[in-house]
């Protein structure tokens, strides 16, 4: 009866030995987040700073938009332009978007590998087996005459464990869970870019119909003005060059409507896209540039908060982060690998006598593996780590930098667009006035119908300019909440990977 006693000793004995494992120390240094520059901390993204707000297209100054730095972005951000049908067709497209909806399911598989991974490396492989079966042994063998018969039953079970005394295992899965924060923030970064592209698809459309309409209405006033050349021309007082020269021009303008259809077209067919829809399945909303309002309050984030809000900055730094730990795995296995096995079995010819000492058996065995000889393999696959590590460093610090740029130059267009805004509407106030000062004098036979379609047709083509200046200031405002990350930290389902100091604290 002592064989239980011992095997209960081995049993006992296998936690403390696997204990080693569990406390021992990694070679590497605790991996931790990269640190913007000072430069890049601050909150002055380009030279000479920003104004504290932006200009005005009209004397009352009622669409001046105002820079607040450190000022938060909502997750639901599109809501600021204050459109309804804007904010159905972001949230069917969030439901519906199949490239978003691959990304998810990316994610899911993510995880999945990281929980085989965590469960293979950093817990003891236990397996059960039992078999029975019946045989005989000749006379020959058995030393009975006419042999014999018997069943035979076995069960065992074995527990396997690698001492992870120097990080190899610790450093997989860090890298594992580093993929999986990796794809994390390429859904957030799916998310973004989704919702950002129905935004300004969406904006892109009601500058279209603007643009068509007041293109269709000087069109209408150069073929206005063709007729009266033509009626000049046949009562002999201007030449046939006049018609010509206005023919051109008629024929000009209208070869320009076929590309703002085709245009119009295919944003209504990519928002159809966007809202996983084939593009003539459904009716979609029309947009109007008068039904969209300006956001007037726009957020600019610190420097120090763009690298933790930007989801291409945080997939960079999970992807740095994997190769710190592939750095980890290479130079663990440099040195030896420990394993602890151990096995309980039983033997017997009657399924009862299974668990009587006497059936019993059992062995534990440690192990050491040390590389001798490999050519200097794993060495150099520990050299080509650290230069993935650097590379992956370099290219983390790029996508900061460019991170900047889009900030910056989303800041500039807001600051040029508001200029731009400003001068296309004061010029088309000037066409405006001419115009209504050209239809008095027309009335009163002081100028020719001539001048009257000429100061229409000046007052449609600063229309036209005024229009897309207008749509250029509501795209460049969405592009600046795309440019800041979007919000989606916000988010309750999010809040916890937004409020972590690193892509993944071990």
């Amino acid at each position: 009866m002592r064989k239980p006693n011992v095997i209960a000793a081995a049993v006992r004995t296998l936690p403390a030995l696997l204990s080693l494992g569990l406390g021992a120390c990694s070679l590497l240094p605790h991996y931790s987040a990269p640190q913007p520059a000072a430069a890049e901390a601050g909150a002055v993204y380009t030279e000479g700073g920003l104004p504290k707000q932006t200009a005005a297209s009209s004397a009352s100054a009622q669409d001046t938009q105002q820079f607040n730095v450190g000022r938060d972005i909502p997750a639901e951000w599109w809501t600021l332009f204050r459109s309804e049908p804007l904010g159905q067709l972001v949230r069917q497209a969030i439901a519906n978007n199949p490239s978003l909806a691959a990304a998810q399911a990316t994610l899911r598989e993510s995880q999945a590998a990281y929980e085989s991974v965590s469960g293979s490396l950093d817990k003891p492989a236990v397996t059960g087996s039992f078999s029975a079966g019946r045989q005989k042994l000749a006379a020959l063998s058995s030393g009975i005459p006419g042999g014999i018969e018997y069943n035979l039953y076995n069960a065992s079970v074995n527990v396997s464990y690698a001492i992870d005394v120097f990080g190899a295992n610790r450093s997989t899965l860090e890298g594992q869970q580093a993929a999986v924060d990796f794809q994390r923030f390429q859904v957030e970064a799916a998310y973004l870019t989704l919702t950002s592209n129905v935004v300004t698809s969406a904006i892109h459309e009601a500058s279209l119909r603007l643009q068509l309409k007041a293109t269709q209405d000087l069109l209408q006033a150069q073929i206005n003005q063709l007729e009266v050349v033509q009626k000049q021309f046949d009562a002999g007082a201007v030449p046939m060059a006049s018609v010509l020269t206005q023919r051109s021009a008629v024929a000009s303008l209208r070869a320009t409507l076929p590309a703002l259809e085709k245009a119009l077209a295919q944003t209504r067919h990519q928002l159809a896209v966007l809202v996983g829809q084939a593009p003539g399945q459904g009716a979609l909303p029309q947009f109007d540039l008068d039904a969209l309002q300006l956001p007037l309050e726009l957020p600019v984030s610190l420097g120090s908060d763009l690298v933790r809000q930007r989801p291409d900055i945080r997939a960079s730094e999970a992807l740095l982060h994997q190769a710190a730990a592939q750095v980890g795995v290479a130079t663990a296995n440099l040195y030896p690998q420990f394993n602890l096995t151990g096995s309980i079995s039983a033997l017997a010819s009657d399924p009862s006598q299974l668990f009587d000492s006497a059936s019993t058996g059992w062995s534990l065995l440690a192990g050491l593996t040390q590389p001798i000889f490999n050519g200097g393999a794993l060495d150099a696959k520990r050299r080509a780590a650290e230069a993935g590590y650097e590379a992956a460093k370099n290219q983390y610090r790029s996508t900061v930098l460019q991170a900047f740029q889009n900030v910056a130059d989303s800041l500039r267009a807001l600051e040029y667009d508001a200029s731009t805004l400003e001068q296309q509407a004061a010029a088309m106030d000037v066409s405006q006035q001419a115009l209504q000062l050209t239809q008095d004098q027309y009335r009163l036979g002081a100028v020719s119908y001539l001048s009257l379609l000429d100061a229409q047709r000046s007052y449609q083509q600063s229309v036209i300019n005024w229009v897309g200046a207008r749509a250029a200031r509501y795209a460049d405002t969405a592009a600046l909440y795309q440019a800041l990350g979007g919000g989606w930290w916000n988010r309750a389902d999010q809040a916890q990977t937004a409020a972590s100091g690193t892509v993944a604290e071990h």
